[in-house]
């Protein structure tokens, strides 16, 4: 995706030859101000403006937009419109199609599952990604490896451990700790191959559309371990009981994943420690102390 040189409002009257008639906030997280345009000719736009800094951000959300996109056609991925860069007002902005939301029927997490489990079946000769990308604001490097332990320590909990103990979040009696997990980590995960992963898929990143749909978004992409996915989105309280159902009938995960699941999600939560600190400096640490 281009990113042009160019004001918001610009782009639209160029790209869709009608201009804004409205515009709503919109809740998208806490990096971005989000809001819904609505123009005169009835199309809907969701857009994210930040800091002109943030071009990369935009850009690496919409390669791993497309991704998804390339991957699936039971989950609905927004649409990519533009990305520009508002010299003048020294804004970024990631211009998306509209994802009209409705309530989900009784069906909707057997779907959800079933359709995730397929997105998995994607798969790459390695672990990573042809470009690194970012989860949330932090940097999130994804360089190939060939077994998923190398993988996980080195593009995953080294950076975001140092980062926490440089900055004094963790104390430098945890650092055995962590490597002692590290070491360990072989024997403790079971091999699978590497799967497509949305890579922060959480309830606050899912929707079920006016078609009954679930629909993703806030992408952090690369190939990895599927258990590091279903960990996730069991960090903040979970999904329905039938969206992991729906998954185990598609593609049932390997004895004794309850167990291994505060292993992957040691980096999710490293890194709200390093964006918010907190309550999840404990839990890390009472992850590590358990290994």
């Amino acid at each position: 995706m281009t990113i042009r040189d160019q004001s918001l409002d610009d782009f639209i009257e160029q790209e869709f030859q009608s201009p804004v008639r409205s515009g709503t906030a919109q809740s998208g997280g806490c990096i971005h101000q989000s809001r819904r345009l609505n123009l005169a000719d009835g199309t809907r736009l969701f857009v994210k403006t930040n800091r002109e800094e943030s071009l990369d951000i935009f850009e690496k959300e919409a390669r791993g937009l497309a991704v998804l996109s390339s991957a699936t056609r039971e989950i609905h991925i927004p649409e990519v419109i533009g990305i520009l860069h508002d010299s003048g007002a020294k804004e970024a902005h990631l211009v998306l199609s509209y994802i009209d939301p409705s309530g989900p029927d009784s069906t909707f997490g057997d779907r959800f599952g079933r359709a995730l489990a397929r997105l998995h079946r994607n798969r790459a000769d390695a672990y990573g990604l042809d470009h690194d990308n970012y989860i949330g604001s932090l940097p999130q490097k994804n360089t190939w490896h060939s077994d998923w332990p190398s993988f996980f320590i080195r593009c995953r909990l080294e950076p975001q451990y140092a980062l926490a103990r440089d900055n004094g979040r963790l104390p430098g009696k945890a650092t055995p700790c962590f490597q002692n997990l590290c070491s360990k980590l072989e024997e403790l995960l079971p091999d699978e191959p590497p799967s497509l992963l949305h890579g922060d898929l959480w309830s606050g990143n899912v929707l079920c559309n006016n078609q009954n749909l679930p629909a993703i978004f806030d992408p952090a992409v690369f190939y990895g371990h599927r258990e590091a996915e279903i960990a996730f989105t069991l960090l903040f309280g979970g999904f329905s009981e039938s969206f992991y159902q729906g998954y185990r009938e598609i593609w049932p995960l390997s004895p004794g994943f309850q167990s291994r699941r505060d292993i992957f999600n040691l980096y999710p939560l490293l890194v709200h420690v390093n964006l918010f600190g907190g309550s999840y400096i404990r839990q890390v640490l009472s992850i590590l102390e358990r290994y």
